[in-house]
């Protein structure tokens, strides 16, 4: 629901991190908008949703890191930047368990950086930062509402929370018009980060394999479709053009069903028609066991609802994956036929294996 039916055109908008799978889906609904949209990014994903919806060649393009607060400043004067979307991150919790300095620097470091650089900006009118419901760490009382104290134990878990309260302090301190988004674990079509679940579940099941689950399959999670997920984004942005009172706040978004792992696995076998049976690893750590969040106060101030149940989500995701991986194969098949550089088929035979190193920034 908009404020006006005009509000995002020409809307000069920031999005961090438009390569991960939320900001690609993001970006196309801003556009689809008629939002003026920036993107900041570090690295080139030629595989992620921003590149091959061909989103990318309707946006501006700025490369930096979001830790570098000169090069913030900049984009935000030299664009005029009015709305900013902060989702840049190292999202992968095994990544942040191995290396925790680089995930702090980008996920804690990063957010001050940015809510500074927007301080001391005389255009930027809303700021929307993604925290997660990681930030609330394990705590014994679900579901998750906004007042759970935040307690990540974690690197992961820590980072979010930091970033969280970080955001919260600009909020209530400065009057800064930032307002935080915690959700669920976010899945849909463009995740190529294969150690996850969902995407992990549906290629294995496409290449005639046994989907894998490196945890014990117990473990509890809450999950948001990622058109649910925009949405979100804009209707908070929209709010915060004329409720100075949201401000500093977090707002919980989630379609509030939670699922096991293993339950989650099964339904996507059945969904896709097989009766393959998942591996077992119990293998995972420092993950937390049980998450689920109230998305009342969404509900009530914000009049959001999701749009997408589990069961659509599901349907949607693998309908994009069975035409990403069918892509794949027939591009695979052109190549191997013509006579490409040994460098260039190396090339194409190492993608795939450095998509799963993505570090959604």
């Amino acid at each position: 629901m908009s404020l006006s039916n005009n509000f995002w055109d020409n809307r000069p908008t920031l999005v961090t991190g438009a390569t991960g799978l939320l900001g690609g889906w993001l970006v196309k609904r801003l556009l689809s908008l008629g939002a003026d949209v920036v993107c900041a990014i570090r690295d080139t994903v030629p595989q992620s949703e921003l590149i091959r919806s061909g989103a990318i060649d309707r946006v501006k393009v700025v490369r930096g890191d979001v830790g570098d607060r000169v090069f913030l400043e900049r984009v935000l004067g030299e664009y005029e930047i009015d709305t900013v979307m902060h989702l840049a991150a190292q999202t992968i919790v095994g990544i942040a368990n191995r290396h925790p300095i680089s995930t702090f620097e980008t996920n804690i470091a990063g957010t001050w950086q940015l809510l500074e650089a927007c301080r001391h900006s005389p255009t930027v009118k809303q700021i929307v930062m993604a925290s997660s419901d990681k930030a609330y760490g394990d705590c014994d009382t679900l579901p998750y509402v906004e007042t759970t104290p935040l307690q990540g134990l974690h690197p992961y878990d820590v980072s979010k929370s930091c970033a969280d309260l970080i955001a919260q302090t600009y909020g209530h301190t400065y009057k800064l018009p930032v307002a935080i988004t915690r959700c669920g674990n976010f899945y849909g079509g463009g995740d190529l980060n294969w150690n996850r679940i969902i995407p992990g579940t549906i290629r294995s099941i496409l290449r005639g394999e046994a989907p894998v689950i490196r945890s014990d399959g117990s473990y509890i999670r809450d999950y948001i479709y990622v058109e649910d997920g925009a949405a979100a984004y804009t209707l908070l942005a929209e709010q915060l053009a004329t409720n100075s009172g949201l401000y500093g706040q977090a707002f919980n978004f989630s379609n509030e069903t939670q699922v096991t792992v293993l339950d989650l696995v099964t339904q996507i076998v059945e969904l896709m028609g097989t009766d393959v049976s998942p591996i077992v690893q119990s293998q995972a750590s420092n993950e937390i066991q049980h998450q689920l969040l109230d998305a009342t106060k969404a509900r009530n101030m914000l009049g959001w609802t999701p749009k997408f149940t589990l069961d659509r989500g599901l349907e949607q995701t693998v309908v994009w994956y069975e035409n990403f991986l069918d892509s794949q194969q027939q591009r695979f098949q052109e190549h191997s036929g013509s006579h490409l550089e040994y460098s260039q088929l190396e090339t194409l035979a190492l993608s795939d294996l450095a998509i799963q190193q993505i570090i959604h920034n």
